[in-house]
């Protein structure tokens, strides 16, 4: 195991990149995958976490004027290859997701910091719903490659939103399916299934993303387990992506000081016992 695992904080490789779409398709009912490529290393400068802001192209209907923030999904195999799953919700998405192959879309990133990923780890559990899933993805790989065991809670609407391929991506993994048609994903559900995976064998850290019922339910079990860490990329509306408008502050208690943060620049990654109150999340 090496320390490449072992991501830092905070990358100043920020540039503009302008990239050709290569491929844009639907995976299901709701989420489109994308892939760019640019004429610059992308693949090395991006970790795990971290996000892009994205330009909308105009549309007829529309013109998005702010820039979109969007974590990568994945890298690679080619040093200049990009990706992104996206839901397509809103203005913005929905504009995006009219790009054909072959045409053009500029980037800026990467931003923000990145999940950690200790070299000592033995065992790792991953937590996610919906697009979160996107922005958890990239650990797998560097997990798997260091011999970390890996254990994920994958949680849908129903069967047919699962994306457990397009998470897993070739990597082996514990997975366990809870969907709201059934009620299994069911706060109290999720809950004793999440405890009976760190009862019957120790975490080094949970991950999550995209659900701020799962965040709440972390942060209220894993104050029973002090030597599991909890990480959560938190999603948050932003303007500018880089810190300067101040948009996506939110409150944290790191030690017992509260205080202010960026989610852009100081996050999107914090420590799930760190968040306070209310959580605005995709």
């Amino acid at each position: 195991m090496t320390d490449s695992v072992s991501f830092h904080r905070n990358s100043e490789n920020v540039a503009s990149y302008r990239c050709k779409v290569v491929e844009h398709r639907w995976v299901n009912d709701r989420y489109k995958y994308l892939r760019l490529s640019a004429q610059s290393d992308l693949a090395s400068a991006t970790r795990p976490g971290q996000f892009y802001q994205l330009k909308c192209p105009v549309t007829d209907q529309q013109q998005p004027f702010l820039l979109r923030p969007m974590s990568v999904y994945g890298v690679g195999p080619e040093p200049g290859t990009i990706e992104f799953l996206y839901n397509v919700t809103g203005v913005g998405t929905k504009a995006m997701s009219s790009l054909a192959a072959g045409d053009h879309m500029d980037i800026v990133g990467p931003l923000g910091n990145t999940f950690v990923l200790e070299p000592e780890f033995k065992r790792i559990l991953v937590v996610a719903r919906g697009v979160g899933l996107a922005t958890m993805a990239p650990l797998l790989p560097y997990a798997a490659s260091c011999g970390i065991q890996i254990t994920a809670i994958m949680s849908a609407r129903e069967p047919k939103d699962m994306m457990r391929d397009e998470f897993l991506r070739g990597v082996s993994a514990k997975v366990h399916c809870v969907y709201d048609n059934d009620g299994s994903s069911d706060v109290g559900a999720v809950e004793v299934l999440v405890r009976r995976i760190l009862d019957e064998a120790h975490c080094d850290v949970v991950y999550t993303c995209g659900s701020h019922r799962l965040l709440m339910l972390l942060q209220r079990v894993l104050a029973d387990y002090p030597r599991t860490r909890g990480e959560v990329a938190m999603e948050q509306h932003m303007a500018c992506g880089m810190g300067a408008c101040l948009s996506c502050v939110r409150m944290f208690d790191i030690d017992g000081d509260k205080q202010f943060l960026r989610v852009c620049r100081e996050g999107p990654v914090f420590s799930v016992r760190d968040v306070v109150g209310e959580v605005e999340f995709g």
